[in-house]
C-alpha cells in the first residue's frame, strides 16, 4: 500500500482576497462614512464640529476607536501593497472601461495611503502627542482658507478616498460572489457612481464649511495639512 503526502498550498488567493475586501468594507468603509458625516458638523460652527469630531466620552473610547480603524487599515494596506506590486496593467492591449477602473483603483490606493498617513499624523497623533489636546477648529479652518496646498491636498485626497471606497464595494461584491456574472456587475455600476458622488459631496461639503469658517480667523503663521 503506497502513501502520498498531500502538500497544502502555501497561499490561498481567494481567502486573501476575501479577507482584504472584507477589511476594506468592515469597518473601514463604515468608519469613513461616519467620519465624513461627523465633519459636516462644521456647517454648525466650531463647538458642533469639536463635539462631533474631536470629543470622546472617555480616553478608552478614543483609543478603542483609533484601534478599530487603524488595525484593519494596516492589514488592508499590507494586503493592498502585495496586490499593487503584483499587478500588471494591460490597458494598451485591452483598452476598456473595466481595465481603466482597475488601474485607477491601484493608482488611487497609493495616493490614499499617503493622504491617510498625513491625515492621521497631523489631525490625530501630532496634536495629542506633541500638543496640548485635539486639533482646534480655528486652526483647521484657517489652513483650509489661507493655505492653498492644504486645501488642494484635501480636495484631491478625499476625491481619491471616495473613488477607492465606491469601486472597492464593487470589488467586494466580486470577491464574495455577490455578483455572479458580468451582467450583474454592470447593473451595480450606477450605484458605484452614486456612492462615489455622495462621498465626494460629503467630503467637499465639509471642506467648504471649514473654508468658509476660516475667513473669521485670518491667516496664521504656521502651515500644515491637518483636518
Amino acid at each position: 500500500m503506497s502513501t502520498q503526502a498531500a502538500a497544502l498550498p502555501r497561499k490561498n488567493p481567494l481567502l486573501q482576497s476575501r479577507l482584504g475586501s472584507f477589511l476594506a468594507v468592515f469597518p473601514l468603509t463604515l468608519w469613513t462614512i461616519n467620519h465624513l458625516w461627523d465633519n459636516l458638523a462644521a456647517f454648525s460652527g466650531a463647538a458642533a464640529w469639536q463635539s462631533s469630531v474631536t470629543t470622546y466620552a472617555h480616553p478608552f473610547s478614543m483609543a478603542l476607536g483609533f484601534l478599530i480603524s487603524l488595525v484593519p487599515l494596516l492589514m488592508h494596506t499590507g494586503w493592498g501593497l502585495v496586490r499593487l506590486f503584483s499587478f500588471r496593467p494591460n490597458n494598451l492591449a485591452y483598452n476598456n472601461y473595466g481595465n481603466l477602473k482597475y488601474i485607477l483603483q491601484r493608482v488611487t490606493a497609493v495616493g490614499v495611503l499617503a493622504f491617510l498617513g498625513a491625515h492621521l499624523w497631523k489631525a490625530f497623533l501630532e496634536p495629542r502627542l506633541l500638543g496640548h489636546g485635539p486639533e482646534a477648529f480655528e486652526d483647521i479652518a484657517r489652513e483650509m482658507r489661507f493655505h492653498g496646498p492644504t486645501l488642494f491636498v484635501y480636495l484631491v485626497g478625499t476625491l481619491g478616498v471616495a473613488y477607492h471606497v465606491a469601486n472597492g464595494l464593487q470589488n467586494f461584491g466580486m470577491a464574495w460572489g455577490i455578483f455572479a456574472s458580468e451582467r450583474s456587475m454592470r447593473r451595480f455600476e450606477p450605484f458605484v457612481i452614486i456612492i462615489f458622488l455622495v462621498l465626494t459631496a460629503m467630503a467637499w461639503g465639509a471642506i467648504y464649511a471649514l473654508f468658509q469658517a476660516g475667513e473669521a480667523f485670518g491667516p496664521g503663521t504656521g502651515h500644515s495639512i491637518d483636518m
